[in-house]
């Protein structure tokens, strides 16, 4: 069985979704510690004038002090982030090519009331995996009885899960123990994402956007054929082992 897992992301880059197409199984670290300025809570999209970011505001303050993990984070009603943020997507994707085809669910999206930004993540990404036909078992890693931190963590989640294979994002390899998963029968992969070029609005090709900007700008039909291009499928790796 393969096995990846990823903090919740908001609005998700196109590296996040390709790690997910090659698991079998993805797991949400949903109760590990919060770290603001990270891609919790914000992403960004393309405009006129070059990415600019889209960022929820959450009640992190104090959060270090009192160990609050991801799913503990609230959003900030108080101000006005989701016409903010709709207004955003609609007034820079409007005259994309396919903006029709996923834009009523981001619309309504941004019409919902959101409580914890954990919650706002997870929607959107199990609307997004299904919308492309990526289907994975989904699990919480505050659902699940496993202890530790960094490597630790990630090897008991991989043996309450009877995994074979683990991947990892590619900065796993700054604290991975990879012979500590060999020793339990398990291999591990870090993930080298390779990012496309596609058609975009607004100029030259920016990569590293929210999967917002390739969803407007490319047939879904396709959307996976280009996540793939350059990087390994799941049948390869398969085939690999």
């Amino acid at each position: 069985m393969i096995l990846t897992a990823h903090q919740p992301t908001y609005l998700p880059w196109l590296g996040l979704i390709h790690k997910i197409m090659l698991a079998d199984a993805y797991v949400s670290f949903d109760d590990v510690q919060y770290v603001p300025k990270e891609w919790i809570n914000r992403n960004k999209i393309k405009t006129q004038n070059g990415p600019i970011w889209l960022t929820v505001p959450v009640l992190d303050k104090g959060y270090l002090e009192s160990g609050l993990t991801i799913k503990d984070i609230m959003i900030n009603n108080n101000l006005p982030w989701r016409k903010k943020h709709w207004m955003s997507i609609y007034l820079n994707y409007k005259k994309a090519p396919y903006f029709n085809q996923t834009s009523d669910f981001f619309e309504d999206l941004y019409k919902q009331d959101w409580v914890k930004i954990c919650d706002l993540n997870e929607y959107v990404l199990k609307y997004l995996l299904k919308e492309l036909g990526i289907d994975v078992s989904w699990h919480k890693l505050s659902e699940m009885t496993v202890s530790g931190s960094k490597n630790d963590l990630v090897l008991s989640m991989c043996k309450e899960l009877n995994t074979d294979l683990y991947i990892f994002g590619a900065l796993g390899k700054d604290y991975a123990d990879v012979k500590s998963f060999n020793d339990q029968g398990m291999d591990v992969m870090f993930q080298e994402y390779i990012h496309p070029k596609y058609p975009q609005l607004h100029g030259e090709f920016e990569s590293h956007l929210s999967i917002l900007d390739l969803l407007f700008n490319v047939d879904i039909k396709n959307v996976k054929d280009i996540i793939l291009m350059g990087n390994i499928s799941k049948d390869q790796l398969k085939k690999s082992r």
